[in-house]
């Protein structure tokens, strides 16, 4: 009699433990397949106890193309602000022809909605190069949903040939446009920029394979 209670428990251990090991391994999946879809969402996954990451990288890759890529020496995310705060970022846009525009800076403050990331604010020695113009200034706010970053405060851009400063700029990463508002100042070197026409096209093939 004790034998047969002693296999019915054992019985019904195991089944608890297969129907246990289901649930994990369907999780599992689950999570592998969103986190495919949204390489943000695996931040959301993190345990408490894990949320200061060495050598953060996170790209958005959409229908074989790749948009964005974001390097940082480290980063630590917030669940509940929905916030991710880089250090040392690097981070890299893709049009669609592959040409790259590169943004670096001291700190980067990454917010995330429920879907992808929202906006993405670079602090402290900002630096963009775009179509072979050198952009500096102190913040630079990329926004996707415009293809758009937004340099708020006095920025300076620096071109073979051209020098110009302003208030504030937009750089439009899909049109290839960089647009000055407010006290802009200019300063062309005819003979240099005569010197850019005849160079041929740079190699503009992308970052980070």
């Amino acid at each position: 009699m004790r034998k047969a209670r002693r296999t019915i428990l054992l019985l019904a251990i195991t089944a608890s433990l297969a129907a246990v090991g289901y649930k994990v391994v369907d999780f599992a999946r689950n999570v592998q397949k969103e986190i495919r879809r949204n390489p943000l969402k695996a931040l959301d996954y993190l345990p408490e106890s894990s949320l200061h990451i060495k050598d953060f990288h996170r790209a958005k890759i959409e229908n074989g193309r790749k948009i964005w890529e974001l390097f940082g020496d480290e980063a630590s995310y917030f669940k509940e602000q929905k916030e991710a705060i880089i250090k040392k970022p690097r981070f890299y846009y893709y049009d669609k022809k592959g040409e790259v525009a590169e943004t670096l800076g001291e700190e980067a403050h990454v917010y995330i909605n429920e879907k992808e990331l929202e906006k993405m604010e670079l602090r402290g020695g900002i630096q963009v190069s775009f179509q072979g113009y050198v952009l500096k200034s102190e913040q630079a706010n990329y926004l996707p949903a415009k293809d758009k970053i937004v340099l708020p405060h006095h920025t300076t851009v620096v071109g073979e040939g051209i020098a110009v400063e302003g208030a504030t700029m937009e750089v439009e990463l899909e049109d290839k446009k960089i647009r000055m508002v407010h006290q802009v100042k200019t300063k062309i070197e005819p003979e240099k920029l005569a010197k850019k026409k005849n160079k041929p096209a740079p190699d503009t093939r992308p970052i980070g394979g």
